[in-house]
Parts: C-alpha cells; structure tokens; sequence
C-alpha cells in the first residue's frame, strides 16, 4: 500500500482528481486530496490575506492528520508551488514528487516570476472590481472554478536544504496545450539529472484526457 497526497492547481478544487483518487483507493491505496483554504470545498473561506504559506500549511496540516509517514506528493498547475513547498519541509519523507503540467519554481522564485505579461496583466486587471481575488484566466472557465488569492501567486518558495531529500522527481508535459507556459520547464528537467519525464497527449486538463496513463505513472511511484 502507498500513500499519495493530491494537490490541485489555481481556481480549483480537488474534484478534479476525482476519477484518479477512487482508482488509487481501487488499487489498495490511501489518498488524501487537498482542500485548499478559499478554493473548491473552501471558497467560502476565501480572505484577502491568504498566502502559498497558508495553502503548504493546509496540505502539511492535512497529511499530519492522515497519519502519512511516507507518500508520493502530485501537484497540477499552481499546485506544483505548493508541492515544492511542502518538499522544503518534508521532503525525506516524500517518495515521489510528481508535476503534472505544473509549475517547477527554483529557489526565491514566485508563480509571479515565472508568469509573462498576459498573465501579469490579468492578475492586475483582476484587482479593479474583486481586491485580492483573481478571476480564472480567459480560456480556463469552468462552474467548478472560483476566484483565486492574489498573495498566492506572488509569495516565493524558500528552499531549506529538505527538498534535496525527495526520493524520485516526475514531471509530466501536456503536450497539446497551446501557448503553454510549462515548455521551459521541458528544457530543465530533460537536462538536469534526477528527473523522469513523461509526454502526455492532453490539454492542461491531463487526468481528464489521459486518466489512464496518469493513472499508471503514479501507480509507478508505488
């Protein structure tokens, strides 16, 4: 049996993973989908001081309260900040560390930093009539999706040495997603040592369009 912690990406909520987290269970598995403060099951949380610190104290809080000892950490989109945040704490415990099409920060940087001007310009123009809150970006509505914290996005991750710990490194590209912003991430991890890299054929959306073969690579990590 082996233990995987879910993290979802910016505006949503961890239904998203729905399909994956009762195939994991299927399989013998325990899983902890993250509830995010002000996302998904918690929009009614939403403050205008909600930070990344106070999103990697959720999925820590919540793997403390599962009694995980060891598990395989998933992060999709934004939630690849989060998942590195949380490897800067726990990350001899994290066997696997998975990036499904998401965001990789190195050291000091912030989702800020490794965003272009369109996105730039739509978390600002965001603050005219909702501060604080930013609307899901044009392309990416959904009924299930729900204003976003600012300060996430603009808060860095701080490595501590921790992260450096991690058992194994995977990230996965959705290779039918245009403009994307994760191709930088492609040349990194295809040219660093450490990592296993994966192409699925899918929009950002990767565990709806390739259920099965995110399924596999995360039965992988068991």
């Amino acid at each position: 049996m082996t233990d995987y912690v879910l993290v979802h990406g910016a505006w949503g909520g961890s239904w998203g993973y729905d399909r994956l987290a009762r195939e994991l269970r299927a399989a013998g598995h325990r899983v902890v989908l993250a509830q995010l403060a002000g996302l998904g099951t918690r929009r009614g949380e939403f403050h205008p001081g909600i930070t990344l610190t106070t999103h990697i104290d959720d999925v820590c809080n919540q793997i403390a309260s599962a009694g995980f000892d060891r598990f395989v950490l998933v992060g999709h989109s934004y939630g690849g900040m989060i998942v590195t945040g949380v490897a800067t704490r726990l990350g001899a415990r994290i066997t696997a560390l998975v990036y499904l099409d998401a965001f990789l920060p190195q050291d000091g940087q912030s989702l800020w930093d490794l965003t272009g001007d369109f996105e730039h310009n739509h978390y600002i123009g965001s603050q005219k009539f909702t501060p604080a809150a930013v609307a899901p970006l044009p392309g990416l509505e959904h009924p299930g999706l729900s204003p976003h914290p600012l300060l996430t996005l603009l808060e860095a991750v701080k490595f501590t040495g921790e992260e450096a710990k991690v058992g194994r490194r995977i990230y996965v590209f959705a290779n039918a997603w245009e403009p994307t912003p994760f191709r930088k991430f492609v040349a990194r991890v295809t040219s660093e040592k450490g990592w296993e890299y994966h192409e699925a054929k899918a929009s950002h959306d990767v565990m709806g369009d390739q259920p099965e073969q995110t399924l596999q690579i995360l039965l992988g990590c068991a």
